[in-house]
């Protein structure tokens, strides 16, 4: 069961990315733009979740699958603060 939950988060992540980046295509504001591509990074850590977990639990990849969910962060710290000047 849990390994359901972990691989619909990443989808989720990964829709929420698309839509945001699709509006940004078709509407240039900068705040879609900077929270498509922290949720791109929000879904490549839970891909990376499901990778941990899932598919190699005898190898911990908790520092590599953190790493996007940082950047993900990151990029939305910049638009929120910086973005909007």
């Amino acid at each position: 069961m849990a390994a359901v939950v972990y691989v619909l988060c990443a989808l989720t992540s990964l829709a929420c990315a698309v839509l945001l980046l699709r509006s940004y295509r078709r509407r240039p504001v900068g705040l879609l733009l900077w929270s498509g591509l922290g949720f791109i990074g929000f879904a490549l850590g839970n891909a990376l979740l499901v990778v941990d977990l899932l598919m190699v639990p005898q190898v911990d990849l908790s520092l590599l699958r953190s790493l996007p969910v940082l950047a993900g962060i990151g990029v939305l710290l910049y638009g929120l603060v910086w973005g909007s000047r």
